[in-house]
Formats: structure tokens, C-alpha cells, sequence
């Protein structure tokens, strides 16, 4: 067990060794708003400039940054640590911090390891690297998927569509189940594929059946999976890159521009947002008084109190934050309140209200109070939309890229129910179902009178391998000879296909769902690494590189994984 033990750590040692011991691509800029330097301006000067317009986040100076320190190694890890500072919400800064701060020593595991997780957390405060990761992930899996199926369909219907054939010959009415594919491959190619894998699945055994109901299930969810799907192709509408920006405090002129006129929630809420970080603090007000009096928002009157406290109304400000907190606790309420209660020297009350608002969120007060000054953007908080509203706008903002079915959505569901019960009826006549003899692959049905013998074998087999009476040794010999010759052929071709895609050789033998369970894997990674460089983030063209080098660690130990796999059952007498 302790030997266990260590190798697991190795393993998992020498793997972050290895992601880490890949530098992040170097890649072009595309900012939302460029930040261009006056004369004589600093960075210095710019980060605080922007702070008090209350933006945190200048990530084309941090990618700049990150671009030299991948140059100027010497310096890599003062440059990191600024472009951490001037963008604390971007992915791509923890990264390198944690390739160039890992070393063997504990305390180089320890710091690579610790960047690393912050670069994940902050995955989390970032919606374009969400929305980027996200995409890739769901869409590869999504591929993957229906590659499976067509790839399981094409390899079963070589050894299956004998069987069919058979059962058409004994029976006529029969052909109608296959002419049924026609009408579904017309619907779309969803319908076609499910349809096929209903049809093959007849003939699979119960364990593997599993398959056929993955992928009705499949069809049935493909309404709502091909809606996400949308969400992540559609190009982002200005509007979302506004709202974006504003809320995860990036920029604020552009949604001074494209979310001016808007009615929707998001965007008259960004756009007061925007409005009050500029200095327009009475527009800002008449904005948001306008967005759904009749179902307040906590966030709405927390902004509003800030409104208020920057005309110097402070009670029209203190009673905006009580109202939110009668909704909803909420750090930003708390700590504007304590740091009003502290202005009027009430330093008991404010310390409460404090002590509140890190219960709340202690990260959010911290960082905002170790920048506070007397600037409105930088003494009180302001309450932003979280990444979960920002998703739902990208949704309603979506546009149908992708439509792979003439049907709606409850037509879609229809069929797929109907196909399943019709799975089931014909699913449960297996008496009459043909099949293949497993010695000498001679296929048999009850309707042609070939009896199902031991073994599920034909009767020449069952006499010449089981029986033996009164049967001729040379006939018997014959007999056993050539069933090992037909099983030695098959054998070959299943050691040839696992040298190709994982699960492939364990389809042809018949174990579908086995094979399955390797092949989506391995698609799926596989695609993940194919599409990762057309994922890249709202504001450059970096991709989630990190996850190619797991990815095709993961591939191969699912290669070898399943070679051994077939030939471990092949020397135990799989066939």
C-alpha cells in the first residue's frame, strides 16, 4: 500500500513537473479598450487612473508584461507579480508565475502548486477564460459523443447487418423497421444515427443495450444541448462585451456607447454602473430608479447608495444600503455602511458593519480596503453582476448557428420517446432474433429451425466439439480445425485494431459498451486538443494551452490501457 502510495505522488509529481516545464505561447493582443499612455505617464500612474475610474483589471498591460517576462528571465518573476497586481483576474499571469516558481524543492512544489490553483480560481472571476474553457470542454464532449455513435454504428453494422439480412429473408415484414431509418435520416442526422444504433442494438446483449439508451437519451437532450452549443459559437454582441467589461471592471467607455437605449436588466444595470464610474453620478441614479421598481434588486440600491454618497446626500445613501440588506446581506452594504459610520466618527457601529461584511466575503473586503481611498470609486464598493447573470445574457443574446433537425424541440422529443418504447417491444421478442454461432459464425434464428444448442453454438459444432457421438473423427477434426482457423483470423484483426483507436478492437468483439467507455475518452481528448486554439479569450488570442500536454498524457495511458486490455482477454480465451 505505501509502495502504492509513492508511486501515485511520483506520478502525479513528474506530471505537474511536466505541464509546468511548458512555457505559455506567446500571443497578440486585442484589447477592448486600449490603454494608451499620456507623455511623461507611468504605469504606476495609469493603474491608479484607473482605479479610480474603478477598474482593477488592465489586462493588455499584464499580457505585456507576461510577454516580457517570458523574455527577460532574469526578471520573470517581478514582471509576473506586476502583471498579477495590474490584472488579479487573469488566468494567464498565475500560469507562468507557477511554471517559472516550481522547482524540486518543497517550497518550489508548494509555490507552483499554489499559483496554479489561484490561476483556476480565477477562471471563476473571468468570463471570457470561463466562457473559453467551457465552450471547448462542452463542445468537445458533445463531438466526441456522436463520433462514438457513428464510429460504434459503422464497426457493428459490418458483423450485424448479416443478421438483419437473415431476418428480413424469414420474415418480410421485418424490412419495414429498416425502411423506418429513411423517414429519420430525413429529420436530421441525430435521428439517422440514434435510429441505426436502435437498430444494431437489437443484437447487442443486455449490458450493451446501455449504448442504445445513451444515445436516445442523446437525442432526446439534443434540443437543449445544441442551445448551449449556440451560446458558446455565437460571436459576443457588443452589448455582452460591454456588460462584460463593466462588471468585471475592465473598461467603461465602450458601455457608455453600445449600452446607451437598452431596456434589459443587464445592460441598464452595467450601463448605470459605467455611468457612476465616470463621474455622471446623476444619470447614473435616473438609470437605475429605472430598472424594475416593482422587483427591487439588493445590487440596484447597494450602486444607488454610492450614487448618492458621491452628491453628498449621505442618508439617501445610508437608507438605499439598509434597503438592499433587508433583500439581501451583502458585503458591498456592509462595508459601505461601516465606512460611513466610520466618516461620522461612529467607529463601534462601523466596526460591526465591518466585521459583517467579512463574514461575507472577506477576499472581496480585503482586497477593495487595501486600495481604498478617498476617490467615490475607491472609498465605498460597488456590487457587480456575477458570472451566472452574465451566462444567462450571453443566452439570450445567442443566436441558432448550429440547427441540424427540421423538427422542434417537442417533436424531437416525441420521436425519441417513440423510439425507445419501440427499442423495448421489439427488444423483448429476442426468441426469434437471429444470432451468430459463437464457434463458426454461422448465423442462426429460431424461425429457421436451427436450434439454440449449448454454448450458443450451431449443432455441427455442438457435435464435433461437445457431443461427438456418432460422428466421424475426421469429419470432428475437420471441423475443429477450421473454427480454430476462422477464430486465429479474428484474433488478428482485433490485436490490428487495437493498435488503432482505443475501444475499436473491443466494438468489433462485441463489447460494445467496453469499447465505448474507451473510445469517448480518448475522442474527447483528442478533440479537446484539436479545437483548443480556436477557444481563445474575449480580450487575446491565448488558448487554455495548459491543458494539452494532461491531455495527451491521458491519451496514451488510454492507448495502452486498452491494448492490454485486449490482449490480456484475448490470452484468456476471449473469442
Amino acid at each position: 500500500m505505501i509502495k502504492n502510495k509513492v508511486i501515485y505522488s511520483g506520478a502525479l509529481l513528474f506530471a505537474f513537473l511536466w505541464i509546468l516545464s511548458f512555457p505559455l505561447p506567446s500571443f497578440a493582443e486585442v484589447a477592448d479598450s486600449p490603454v494608451a499612455a499620456q507623455p511623461h505617464e507611468t504605469p504606476q500612474d495609469i493603474y491608479k487612473a484607473r482605479l479610480d475610474s474603478g477598474l482593477k483589471n488592465t489586462e493588455p498591460y499584464s499580457y505585456a508584461l507576461i510577454k516580457k517576462a517570458q523574455a527577460d528571465t532574469s526578471n520573470a518573476k517581478r514582471l509576473l507579480t506586476e502583471a498579477i497586481k495590474y490584472s488579479p483576474d487573469l488566468p494567464a499571469a498565475y500560469f507562468e508565475m507557477a511554471r517559472i516558481s516550481f522547482s524540486l524543492s518543497p517550497e518550489g512544489i508548494f509555490e507552483g502548486l499554489n499559483y496554479m490553483i489561484e490561476g483556476i480560481r480565477a477562471y471563476e472571476r473571468n468570463f471570457w477564460w470561463m466562457a473559453s474553457i467551457a465552450g471547448l470542454a462542452f463542445i468537445s464532449l458533445i463531438s466526441s459523443f456522436i463520433l462514438a455513435l457513428i464510429m460504434v454504428a459503422v464497426m457493428r453494422f459490418f458483423a450485424d447487418s448479416p443478421l438483419i439480412s437473415h431476418e428480413i429473408r424469414e420474415d418480410k415484414k421485418k424490412a419495414l423497421i429498416v425502411l423506418s431509418l429513411v423517414p429519420l435520416s430525413l429529420a436530421g442526422p441525430l435521428f439517422f444515427i440514434a435510429g441505426t444504433i436502435c437498430l444494431l442494438g437489437l443484437y447487442f446483449s443486455r449490458v450493451d443495450k446501455t449504448v442504445v439508451y445513451a444515445s436516445v437519451l442523446f437525442l432526446l437532450l439534443s434540443p437543449f444541448l445544441l442551445r448551449i452549443t449556440n451560446i458558446f459559437l455565437s460571436a459576443a454582441s457588443p452589448e455582452l462585451r460591454a456588460s462584460v467589461a463593466v462588471n468585471e471592471s475592465r473598461d467603461n467607455k465602450h458601455a457608455l456607447s453600445a449600452l446607451k437605449g437598452k431596456n434589459d436588466f443587464v445592460s441598464l444595470f452595467s450601463y448605470g454602473l459605467a455611468l457612476k464610474r465616470e463621474g455622471h453620478y446623476e444619470e447614473a441614479i435616473a438609470v437605475y430608479k429605472n430598472i424594475s421598481p416593482s422587483s427591487p434588486d439588493p445590487r440596484v440600491y447597494v450602486n444607488l447608495g454610492n450614487c448618492y454618497y458621491a452628491i453628498n446626500d449621505i442618508a439617501a445613501a445610508t437608507d438605499f444600503y439598509k434597503k438592499s440588506l433587508e433583500i439581501k446581506p451583502s458585503a458591498a452594504a456592509y462595508y459601505n455602511l461601516s465606512q460611513i459610520f466610520r466618516e461620522k466618527f461612529d467607529f463601534v457601529k462601523g466596526e460591526e458593519y465591518f466585521i459583517e461584511a467579512t463574514k461575507l466575503n472577506r477576499e472581496a473586503v480585503s482586497g477593495f480596503a487595501a486600495n481604498s481611498q478617498r476617490n467615490p470609486n475607491r472609498f465605498l464598493m460597488d456590487e457587480t453582476l456575477p458570472l451566472s447573470v452574465l451566462w444567462k445574457y450571453a443566452d439570450s443574446r445567442s443566436r441558432e448557428l448550429i440547427k441540424i433537425s427540421l423538427l422542434n424541440s417537442a417533436l424531437t422529443v416525441l420521436i425519441a420517446i417513440s423510439l425507445i418504447v419501440l427499442f423495448y417491444l421489439l427488444g423483448s421478442k429476442a426468441k426469434d432474433r437471429a444470432y451468430r454461432c459463437k464457434r463458426c459464425n454461422t448465423i442462426l434464428c429460431g424461425k429457421c429451425g436451427k436450434e439454440l444448442l449449448w454454448g450458443q453454438m450451431c449443432a455441427q459444432c455442438y457435435k464435433s466439439l461437445v457431443k461427438f457421438d456418432g460422428l466421424d473423427s475426421r469429419v470432428r477434426v475437420a471441423r475443429l480445425l477450421e473454427v480454430q482457423e476462422l477464430q486465429a483470423k479474428k484474433r488478428t484483426i482485433i490485436k490490428i485494431l487495437s493498435l488503432t483507436l482505443p475501444g475499436i478492437a473491443h466494438i468489433y468483439a462485441g463489447k460494445i459498451l467496453e469499447g465505448s467507455l474507451f473510445l469517448w475518452p480518448f475522442l474527447f481528448l483528442l478533440i479537446l486538443i484539436l479545437l483548443n486554439p480556436f477557444f481563445h479569450t474575449g480580450l487575446s488570442f491565448f488558448s487554455n494551452d495548459w491543458l494539452t500536454i494532461p491531455s495527451l498524457a491521458l491519451i496514451v495511458v488510454l492507448f495502452f490501457i486498452s491494448g492490454i486490455v485486449v490482449r490480456r482477454r484475448l490470452n484468456r480465451g476471449w473469442l
